[in-house]
C-alpha cells in the first residue's frame, strides 16, 4: 500500500505543477469556487486528500461543468485507490474538455490500474492522434501491445517513432527484441545490421555480437565486440561478450585478461561483478575451477580491492571460498560483511549459517544471540540456535528457544506447531514422556496433520506398547501425506509388526528400503525382526549384519 501511495502521489505531483499555475492565472479575479479549487490543489500537494475531496465536491455542486474540479477529484480517487470513482470523474473532465492531454492521460492510467487493457489502449491511441509528437505515448503503447501479444502493432508503433523522431539505439534494440519474441531471428538481425550501417553504437554492436555468438559464429561475434570496445573501451557488456568468446575458444589468457578489466573497472556496479563471478562459479566444472584457482582468486581479490565494503561483493567472495574449501577465509569474509552491515538481515543470516556449516556450535549460539538482539522478531535465528543446542545435547536450551519462538509469533502456526512438537521431542529425550505427549497433543490440536508430531508421538507410543491402534492411525496419516518418507514408513511398519501384521509390515519395509531406510541401523534392525517373525531367517541375518555395520560406523 505504501508503494502504491508513493507512486500515485508522485503522479499527482508531476501532473499538477503546470495546472496549478494555469488555475492561478485564471483566478486573478478569484471567485469563491476558484479559491476553493486552488485550496484543493494545494491540499492534494500536501497529501490532504479528504480535505481536497470535500472542497472539490463543494465546487462541483455549484458548478458541475468545472472540468478542472472533475480532474482533480479524479486524482483524489486515484490516491485513495478508488479506481472506479477516478474513472467516472476523469471521464467527466474529458467530456467537458476533450482536447486536454492530461485528462485523457490520467483516464488511461485509471483504466490501466483496473486491468481494462482495451480501454487503456484505445485512450492512448486517441491521445497519439491528437499529440503525435509526444514520444512517451508511443512507448506506453508498445508496452501495452506487448502485454497483449500484439507484436505487429508494437512494431508499427516503433516504425512510427523512427519516422517522427528518427532512429536511435533504444528503438532499434526494442524492435530487435520484439522480432525475437516473434521467432523471427533473421529479421531481428537485419534491424541491427541496418542501424549499424548508418550509426556507431556500442550497444547495437554488442547485440550483434551476442546474436552471432548464439549462432556459433564466434569469429564474427568477436569482431563486433572489439568494434564496440574501439568506440568505448570500458563498455562492460562488450567486454563480457569478448570474454565469453575467449572462454568458448579455451583462450584462457584472453578470458582472464578481459575479466580482469571487468572486475577492475571502478565505474561498473559491484553487483554486476559479483553476479557474473557467481555465475562463472556455478556453470564451471570443478576441474576448471581447480586448474585456474589462482587466477579466479585474483578476480575475487580485485573485486574486493575495488569494493572492500560492498555487501554483495563480500557475500559472493565468501560463497566462493566456501565452495573451494577455504573455510577460514569464507568465515572471515562473511563475518566482515555482517560487521560492516549490521542492519542487514541477510548478511547476519549468512554468517550464522556458515557457522552451522562449519560445525562451530559455540560460535553459532553466540552469533544467534547477537543476531536476536538486533532482529528480535526473527525466529529463524532461534531455529539456527536450536541446531547448536542439539549438537551440544542441550535439550533444555531447545525448549527455551521454542518457547521464545511461540512468544514472538503466537498466532503463526508455521512457527508454533513445529515449536510445540520440538518441545515434545526434547522432553522425551529428557525422559519425561508424560510432558512430551502433552506437547504433541498441543501441536496436533493446532494442526492435526503435522507429520513430525504424528510420527514421533506414534513411534513413542509404539515403543511403550501403548495405544497401538491410535498410534497406527496417526502413523497412517503420515505415509498418506509422504508415501516415500523412510522414517515415517519405518514407524508404520514397526507398529504393524507390533500388531502382528508382519506380512503387511514386510511390504512397508521393502518400500522403505528403496527410499533411504538402508542407511538407518534402527530401520534395518526393525526389518530384520519382521523377517524373523515370518521365518525368513537367512534374509534377516543379512539385515542384522547391515544394522551392526551401521552402528559400528556411528549411525543410528
Amino acid at each position: 500500500m505504501r508503494l502504491f501511495r508513493r507512486f500515485i502521489a508522485s503522479l499527482i505531483f508531476l501532473s499538477t505543477l503546470a495546472a496549478v499555475q494555469a488555475v492561478s492565472q485564471t483566478v486573478k479575479t478569484a471567485g469563491t469556487d476558484d479559491s476553493r479549487l486552488i485550496d484543493a490543489v494545494g491540499a492534494i500537494g500536501e497529501g490532504q486528500i479528504s480535505k481536497a475531496s470535500g472542497l472539490l465536491d463543494t465546487v462541483l455542486k455549484s458548478d458541475p461543468g468545472n472540468d478542472a474540479a472533475w480532474y482533480y477529484l479524479g486524482l483524489c480517487h486515484l490516491y485513495a485507490r478508488d479506481v472506479k470513482g477516478a474513472q467516472e470523474a476523469l471521464r467527466k473532465a474529458t467530456e467537458l474538455d476533450p482536447g486536454n492531454y492530461w485528462y485523457k492521460d490520467r483516464l488511461a492510467l485509471a483504466y490501466s490500474m483496473s486491468g481494462e487493457d482495451d480501454l487503456t489502449v484505445a485512450t492512448y491511441e486517441e491521445l497519439l492522434k491528437e499529440f503525435p509528437k509526444k514520444n512517451d505515448i508511443y512507448f506506453t503503447l508498445v508496452n501495452l501491445y506487448l502485454k497483449q501479444n500484439q507484436f505487429e502493432k508494437a512494431i508499427a508503433a516503433m516504425d512510427q517513432i523512427e519516422t517522427v523522431f528518427g532512429k536511435n539505439e533504444s528503438v532499434t534494440g526494442t524492435k530487435y527484441d520484439i522480432l525475437l519474441r516473434q521467432n523471427k531471428p533473421a529479421e531481428a538481425l537485419k534491424v541491427l545490421e541496418d542501424y549499424n550501417k548508418e550509426y556507431s553504437s556500442p550497444y547495437v554492436l554488442t547485440k550483434l555480437g551476442d546474436h552471432t555468438l548464439a549462432e556459433y559464429k564466434d569469429s564474427v561475434a568477436l569482431g563486433y565486440y572489439k568494434e564496440a570496445l574501439d568506440i568505448q573501451s570500458d563498455y562492460m557488456p562488450a567486454l563480457l561478450g569478448e570474454a565469453e568468446v575467449y572462454r568458448i575458444r579455451r583462450n584462457h589468457d584472453g578470458f582472464f585478461g578481459t575479466l580482469g578489466k571487468f572486475v577492475d573497472d571502478a565505474q561498473t556496479e559491484p553487483q554486476a561483478k559479483s553476479q557474473y563471478l557467481s555465475m562463472l562459479l556455478q556453470r564451471s566444472e570443478p576441474r576448471f575451477i581447480q586448474s585456474f584457482l589462482p587466477r579466479i582468486d585474483s578476480l575475487y581479490e580485485t573485486m574486493l580491492l575495488r569494493h572492500p565494503a560492498d555487501s554483495e561483493a563480500l557475500k559472493a567472495a565468501g560463497i566462493y571460498y566456501y565452495a573451494t574449501e577455504r573455510l577460514d577465509k569464507a568465515k572471515s569474509l562473511t563475518k566482515k560483511n555482517m560487521e560492516l552491515h549490521p542492519e542487514s538481515l541477510e548478511a547476519t543470516r549468512d554468517y550464522v549459517q556458515i557457522l552451522g556449516y562449519l560445525g562451530d556450535w559455540d560460535g553459532l549460539a553466540a552469533a544467534a544471540d547477537s543476531a536476536l538482539a538486533r532482529f528480535p522478531s526473527e525466529t529463524g535465528f532461534l531455529e539456527m540456535r536450536n541446531a547448536a543446542c542439539y549438537n551440544k545435547k542441550d535439550w533444555q536450551g531447545i525448549i527455551d528457544n521454542c518457547l521464545r519462538m511461540i512468544e514472538i509469533a503466537p498466532d503463526d502456526t508455521s512457527v508454533t506447531v513445529p515449536s510445540l512438537a520440538n518441545i515434545g521431542d526434547m522432553y522425551h529425550e529428557m525422559g519425561n514422556e508424560k510432558v512430551a505427549f502433552e506437547y504433541y497433543k498441543k501441536a496436533l490440536k493446532l494442526n492435526p496433520d503435522y507429520c513430525p508430531a504424528l510420527n514421533n508421538y506414534a513411534y513413542y507410543l509404539a515403543v511403550k506398547g501403548k495405544s497401538l491402534k491410535k498410534a497406527l492411525q496417526m502413523s497412517e496419516k503420515t505415509i498418506k501425506k509422504e508415501p516415500d518418507n523412510s522414517t515415517y514408513l519405518d514407524t508404520y511398519g514397526w507398529i504393524l509388526h507390533l500388531l502382528g501384521k508382519d506380512h503387511e509390515a514386510k511390504a512397508v519395509f521393502k518400500h522403505a528400503m528403496l527410499y533411504g531406510a538402508n542407511d538407518s541401523a534402527v530401520s534395518l534392525d526393525h526389518y530384520a525382526e519382521v523377517l524373523e517373525a515370518l521365518g525368513e531367517n537367512d534374509l534377516a541375518k543379512v539385515y542384522r549384519t547391515r544394522a551392526a555395520n551401521k552402528k559400528a560406523e556411528g549411525e543410528e
